[in-house]
């Protein structure tokens, strides 16, 4: 008895363990975004709203469905930045209806460094309304 009781449990870890594969925070957010891509010979552009953003991945829930390994183009509504911010490479890591994950590729650095003042900041913001 006592296990069945320890292997399920070291089964829960081992999942929460790969549920969070993130290696950064993630913040949560709403704003828009535009993304597209190429989609059995065809270019795919979607609307959508970020839901979570990290300095190496984004959370996305969009009108247009994609797929697991495609890359995509996003155009971001970035609050406090006049251009939408450009992310030229990025790749859907995980796909749930149309909700979907991506990964950055190779971000320019300015990009790098607008995501990541904007993930430090609401990070900070959070760790002192907290205090």
């Amino acid at each position: 008895m006592k296990h069945t009781s320890i292997h399920r449990s070291r089964r829960t870890a081992d999942k929460s363990a790969h549920d969070n594969r993130r290696g950064t925070e993630r913040v949560p957010t709403q704003f828009s975004l535009m993304y597209s891509g190429m989609c059995n010979g065809r270019m795919l552009i979607g609307n959508g709203v970020v839901r979570n953003i990290s300095q190496a991945g984004i959370g996305i829930h969009g009108n247009q469905i994609v797929k697991l390994g495609m890359d995509l183009s996003l155009f971001i509504d970035l609050p406090g930045v006049e251009e939408p911010v450009c992310i030229a490479e990025s790749r859907v890591s995980w796909v749930s209806g149309r909700r979907f994950g991506v990964e950055m590729i190779a971000p320019r650095l300015e990009v790098q460094n607008e995501l990541r003042f904007y993930v430090w900041n609401h990070l900070f913001r959070k760790k002192a309304d907290k205090s």
